[in-house]
């Protein structure tokens, strides 16, 4: 039986600009290494891997964030990569609990977002879209406190 979700092995272009890309939402290092032979490349099921990894955490989470720059082979790009309709993996969602304070902070380091903030009207949910390294899509969500 699967008992959670481990973690998101994301490709990038720069490993170094996305793992400081993380670090700044809170993620804290947990492991890297440049990843090589024969035992990598039948895991992944390509020939002659050369690559460099590393593995993030985000504490109070049990799901860890994998970044990966493959130098052997070279890696392609999805043109859709990044648009919220294409079929596939399409985001990643983080919650906050202040997301105007988020938008603010992360404004001042450089983030452009896609629109912006937005209410879900049936639940109350605040969210914005922004673009991480690489076109990878993410949010910023924050509930509404539970009322009983």
């Amino acid at each position: 039986m699967i008992q959670k979700l481990d973690h998101i092995n994301i490709v990038v272009s720069n490993l170094e600009e996305a793992r400081d890309f993380f670090l700044r939402f809170g993620f804290v290092e947990l492991d890297k290494a440049e990843l090589s032979g024969a035992w990598i490349s039948a895991i992944v099921g390509l020939e002659n891997v050369q690559a460099h990894y590393v593995a993030l955490h985000l504490p109070g989470s049990t799901t860890n964030l994998e970044l990966i720059e493959y130098q052997s082979p070279p890696s392609g790009r999805d043109p859709g990569t990044g648009l919220a309709n294409q079929i596939g993996f399409r985001h990643l969602a983080f919650a906050v609990d202040n997301i105007e304070d988020e938008i603010a902070r992360l404004r001042a380091a450089g983030v452009q977002f896609l629109g912006e903030l937005r209410t879900f009207a049936k639940s109350g949910k605040k969210l914005i879209y922004f673009y991480g390294p690489d076109s990878i899509l993410l949010e910023l969500a924050e509930y509404p406190p539970v009322t009983r």
